[in-house]
């Protein structure tokens, strides 16, 4: 039996649950909204803001600001519309999803792994994985859809959220958030429809939209993976798959009144590789998409310009950071192969940043000397890039030198191909 709240507003009107939401929002961090306040600007009046927003939440009198809009260009090529709410309407966002998260979160599709708490896009791979080795469904539907959080309907949203919650304070709040507006250089425009991402609630009224589609899906016998907007169904055979997409399709488009991108979404088999979430999903094997190693080269690269008038260690320090972050997402791959390559690639350009750095061939030679070298020196190019794989570069550089003592994260000694339990 579904439990319906009827009463929650009041748990938003105290001082604890506000300063709660900013500390989370602050954890965040994010750009300021329109009206210029910085996450750090609002803090330093903490007491005077959560009061007022108290006040504002008591009286009902609390109206969003509309968000600024910036556009961030896709990987891929188009654009990204992002939405960045103002500081204040994002601790109220975050005090609302503090409420409303745990009582919807419950009763989401266990294959739903985007934007839960606990949950992760590991385990979404993992689910996937599990579906096409173990249960043979290697038929996969990959689905696109055409730019889903921008075109979400409001009447909808606030249906699906009404199912569980009656509470009418909770509800015209949700629907002031929705309806708020965007600012864009040429000035005001209505939200009619959607949720912009980069709202702290954006991605909760996405779970609670899609969920119906999931639902759908899995009183049909469909197995279905969801990360968001990224949607694969498995199947057992190429007819299968075929009836599953015609299903899908209609439900989404007519009863949830989203776009499938007909170019976008085709049926896929797990033999030449499903792409999601980064990765390519193989029969037997995991790989990392070439575009994100491509990607992740090029901000390598950025990074170590031969020109850059900053010592080995200071690159190290900001190069770390991203690859870890590199590391941890994608160890998921059967990827020791491309790990190790990439190890030997970043040294490789370390090396060159160092001889640059040197100049002139003589403050190499004494680097050897000092490590004892005895043959014979050339006179190498500093600026070459050549000359950075060469032995002399090595023993001057060697690997240990780079990762022990100056602290260069080793993707060579990363453990990939990793297992993740899945409900």
């Amino acid at each position: 039996m579904v439990k319906i709240w009827y009463s929650l507003y009041d748990r938003m009107l105290s001082e604890e649950a506000l300063r709660k939401a900013f500390w989370k929002v602050r954890s965040a961090k994010g750009a300021a909204g329109i009206d210029g306040q910085s996450i750090n600007d609002f803090a330093e009046t903490l007491d005077t803001s959560i009061g007022r927003l108290l006040a504002e939440l008591r009286e009902k009198s609390y109206q969003p600001q509309a968000v600024r809009r910036v556009e961030l260009p896709k990987p891929g090529g188009g654009i990204r519309l992002l939405g960045i709410p103002a500081v204040r309407d994002r601790v109220v966002q975050q005090a609302l999803l503090e409420i409303l998260q745990p009582i919807f979160d419950q009763d989401f599709h266990p294959s739903s792994y985007g934007y839960r708490p606990g949950r992760s896009c590991h385990q979404a791979i993992s689910k996937a994985s599990m579906f096409i080795r173990q249960y043979e469904r290697k038929w996969v539907v990959d689905m696109d859809l055409s730019k889903c959080f921008d075109t979400l309907d409001h009447e909808l949203i606030l249906a699906s959220f009404s199912r569980r919650i009656k509470d009418g304070s909770i509800l015209a709040l949700l629907r002031k958030t929705l309806k708020s507006g965007v600012m864009t250089g040429e000035g005001w425009q209505a939200s009619e429809v959607g949720s912009p991402q980069g709202g702290v609630i954006s991605p909760l009224i996405a779970n609670v939209y899609l969920d119906s589609f999931d639902q759908f899906m899995k009183g049909r016998g469909h197995r279905i993976v969801r990360y968001a907007d990224d949607i694969l169904i498995l199947c057992g055979s190429k007819s299968a798959a075929d009836n599953a997409l015609e299903q899908a399709s209609r439900y989404l488009e007519e009863a949830l009144l989203l776009t499938v991108n007909r170019e976008k979404t085709h049926i896929c088999h797990s033999f030449k590789g499903v792409k999601f979430l980064g990765v390519s999903i193989h029969s037997a094997f995991t790989r990392i998409q070439s575009a994100k190693i491509k990607s992740f080269k090029e901000k390598v690269k950025a990074m170590t310009r031969r020109n850059s008038p900053v010592n080995l260690e200071k690159v190290i320090e900001g190069l770390n950071p991203v690859l870890r972050g590199f590391a941890n997402y994608f160890r998921i791959a059967h990827c020791k192969g491309v790990m190790s390559l990439l190890a030997r690639w970043l040294r490789r350009r370390l090396r060159a940043i160092q001889l640059k750095l040197w100049k002139k061939p003589m403050r190499l030679h004494r680097r050897l000397r000092q490590l004892g070298y005895k043959g014979e020196f050339d006179a190498i190019k500093m600026n070459s890039w050549a000359n950075a794989a060469s032995p002399l570069s090595h023993y001057a550089l060697p690997n240990r030198y780079l990762h022990e003592e100056l602290g260069l994260f080793d993707l060579s000694a990363v453990t990939t191909g990793i297992t993740v339990s899945v409900s």
